[in-house]
Parts: structure tokens; C-alpha cells; sequence
């Protein structure tokens, strides 16, 4: 089987697994009655955009990994994706979970330029459009930063 598939399947699975075990450390986070109390942004979108939105966003940073990796697999590289897949998972505990949100928003803040670091450090002329894989990530979480900003000054 080609490599870039294997890497590919490989980072479905991690990315997918990632987000099953964030959901599940929300703590039902998105229907409790924490959550549904709290001032939202006007612009927070439907719950159904969430699951469509990360579906998408996997699938594509997935594909993103998998030219990345056949590039240039390191140790150094590794070490960068585990911990956005830590902050990823992460969040979710942290803001659900504990309900703290200032930290939450310092986790995504952080998640956000650790993605952005994957989108202007790695553009060799392979990647030069493979990075645009990127773009649905790095917009979702300008909107999720948004959207934990709003409740950590309305809230």
C-alpha cells in the first residue's frame, strides 16, 4: 500500500480518536445545564456545524500530515502534533469538563498558533498547496477563539 495512504489512515485514526475522547470528556458539556446557561455569541452556530466542521477539519489536517510526513517524519515533528492533539483533547476537558474558561481560551489561543506555526513553517514547494489544507482548521478555530473570548468577557 502506497505510504502517504498509510500515513493518512494512520492520522484518520488519531484525529478521529482525538475527537471521540474529547466528546467524551465534555462530560455531555454542550447540553448541560452549565453550558445552556452561559451568554453566548450571537454568532455561535447550530450544534450540528460542530460535527460537520471537525469532520471536515480531520479529514483535510489528516491528508495535510500524511504529504507532511513523507517529507519530513522527525522526532521534533512528532513532538509538535502530539501536543496539538493534547491541547485539541484537552480543551474540551478543560472548558466542559471544569468549567474554566480563561484557561480554555488560553488552550485554544494556543492551539491556534501551533497550527498557523504548521502553516508557515512547512511550505516547501510539495507543500506549497498541500498547507491550504489547513485553511478549514485554522478558520474554525478563529471562530471557536471567538466564540470562548465571548463567554470569558460575558459570562
Amino acid at each position: 500500500m502506497n505510504k502517504k495512504i498509510l500515513y493518512f489512515i494512520l492520522f484518520l485514526a488519531i484525529n478521529f480518536g482525538g475527537l471521540a475522547l474529547g466528546s467524551w470528556l465534555m462530560n455531555n458539556g454542550p447540553t448541560s445545564d452549565w453550558y445552556l446557561g452561559l451568554n453566548k455569541a450571537p454568532w455561535t452556530p447550530s450544534g450540528w456545524v460542530f460535527g460537520v466542521a471537525w469532520s471536515t477539519i480531520m479529514a483535510c489536517f489528516s491528508w495535510y500530515l500524511a504529504e507532511l510526513f513523507i517529507l519530513r517524519a522527525s522526532r521534533y515533528l512528532w513532538i509538535i502534533y502530539i501536543f496539538q492533539v493534547i491541547l485539541n483533547v484537552g480543551w474540551n476537558y478543560v472548558f466542559f469538563n471544569k468549567h474554566l474558561t480563561t484557561v480554555g481560551l488560553g488552550i485554544i489561543i494556543l492551539l491556534t498558533l501551533v497550527i498557523l506555526y504548521f502553516f508557515i513553517t512547512f511550505r516547501s514547494d510539495r507543500l506549497k498547496y498541500a498547507k491550504y489544507l489547513l485553511l478549514p482548521y485554522i478558520v474554525w478555530l478563529c471562530i471557536a477563539t471567538s466564540l470562548n473570548a465571548y463567554i470569558v468577557l460575558n459570562n
